[in-house]
């Protein structure tokens, strides 16, 4: 919402050493990286001759890689289902009056974010004498078990 903010990063994010990506690019590499590390790893396995001492090293620091990476990726889900809930119990500009009215457990370890986004949806208002279409953007928030449909503020 900061003015200032918004030029200044439009100034960094079009800087010929950015080129030109969104900063949103660069919180998202770390975690490309994190994921990357087992299937180099595995390759690295792969290349080790099988009778050399260093494949049994190899192949347990796979293992150690891949469980790092797992844990990484659970927190990373785990934190954004957090964030989606303090929107929520905020109302940080999402409307949701499903959550206002009953309490509804959004953050649980066997819960992830499937896709999220805007969408347009058309809402039929019958009266007595007529029928009206009208259209609403809300936005959606589908997970491997809910789909919550909100309404910005």
């Amino acid at each position: 919402t900061n003015p200032a903010f918004k030029e200044v990063l439009s100034r960094i994010e079009s800087h010929e050493d950015c080129r030109n990506l969104p900063m949103i690019s660069f919180l998202i590499l770390p975690m490309q990286r994190v994921t990357r590390l087992p299937l180099l790893m595995d390759t690295i396995c792969q290349k080790t001759p099988k009778d050399s001492a260093k494949y049994e090293n190899c192949k347990q620091a796979l293992k150690e890689v891949s469980k790092v990476c797992s844990q990484v990726i659970k927190l990373f889900l785990y934190h954004t289902l957090f964030s989606i809930f303090k929107k929520f119990s905020n109302f940080e500009g999402l409307q949701c009056d499903f959550l206002a009215l009953q309490p509804f457990p959004l953050v649980s370890s066997s819960r992830w974010l499937v896709k999220r986004g805007e969408l347009t949806a058309y809402v039929e208002d019958t009266g007595l004498f007529s029928k009206r279409t009208s259209k609403q953007q809300v936005y959606f928030f589908l997970f491997n078990d809910v789909l919550i449909i909100t309404k910005k503020k």
